[in-house]
């Protein structure tokens, strides 16, 4: 009985330390930067974000007048980046979501301006990236180029295209001594720290 008079007396106290704790577990979550979702659709789409975000931070790096520079026999600047923009809506809309009206390889290959071809390029990375989330069965299959694709191979061939010609870009980048925006902050010496830190 008196081993139960105890109880109850501590229970309390118990009580609001485990609350306390509680309380506090949400606040160190709340801290931390939220966990991806898991799944194919949305793998593809940070995939594809990995690579739009170098090529978008090419395009503004690039001078405008780089962008008519090409090596022999191959595409200018500009010329790969609105290959990419072209293949964004090609297999968006092999996927199943149709290119906006008005957009043809022909239209976007008329694009030479810096500032268009940049505004292109994140038109095309937002359609391609709808264009995956709209795919309802990722293992249905579809024609393309005369053999059959399932769609999950079409999301991941369309982030591929996208690595593909970033490494291209990057290689141009280099050749005309440019340095991509993302190696120059790796590049920069941390700032010195304050005492006590």
């Amino acid at each position: 009985m008196m081993r139960d008079a105890k109880w109850i007396r501590v229970a309390p106290v118990l009580a609001a330390g485990v609350l306390a704790a509680l309380w506090l577990v949400p606040a160190r979550v709340r801290a931390q930067a939220p966990a991806a979702a898991p799944g194919l659709k949305p793998e593809v789409i940070r995939t594809i974000e990995s690579a739009e975000n170098h090529i978008m931070a090419l395009a503004e790096k690039f001078p405008a007048e780089k962008y008519s520079w090409h090596p022999e026999d191959a595409r200018s600047t500009g010329e790969v980046f609105m290959h990419i923009a072209s293949g964004n809506y090609a297999y968006a809309n092999v996927m199943g979501t149709p290119r906006p009206e008005g957009i043809t390889n022909e239209s976007l290959s008329k694009i030479t301006d810096k500032a268009q071809i940049i505004e292109a390029l994140k038109k095309s990375f937002a359609h391609l990236k709808m264009a995956v989330n709209n795919v309802s069965d990722p293992d249905k299959t579809t024609k393309l180029r005369g053999r059959d694709y399932t769609m999950r191979e079409l999301m991941l061939t369309a982030a591929a295209h996208d690595h593909e010609h970033l490494g291209q870009l990057i290689a141009y980048a280099r050749v005309n001594g440019i340095v991509p925006p993302w190696s120059e902050e790796q590049a920069r010496p941390a700032p010195p720290s304050k005492p006590g830190e």
